[in-house]
């Protein structure tokens, strides 16, 4: 499946965040968890999920994608 480049880039900032967000005791720890709630909505919400057959096995595949290019920097 082919995901919008924006769409990609969301889900990668979300992984990070995440990731961020459950070190411990994360510095700014609030704006964390602020980021990730907004991060959550836009991806949720994003455009490309309102055609057919695009969740839930698209949005797994986005979040694996996702991760690959977080671990690769």
């Amino acid at each position: 499946m082919s995901f919008p480049q924006d769409l990609v880039q969301l889900e990668v900032a979300w992984c990070r965040t995440y990731d961020a967000l459950a070190a411990p005791r994360p510095a700014g720890h609030t704006a964390l968890r602020r980021r990730l709630l907004v991060l959550s909505a836009r991806l949720w919400w994003h455009p490309f999920w309102t055609g057919p057959g695009r969740m839930p096995a698209a949005r797994l595949e986005l979040r694996r994608r996702a991760r690959a290019a977080s671990a690769r920097g």
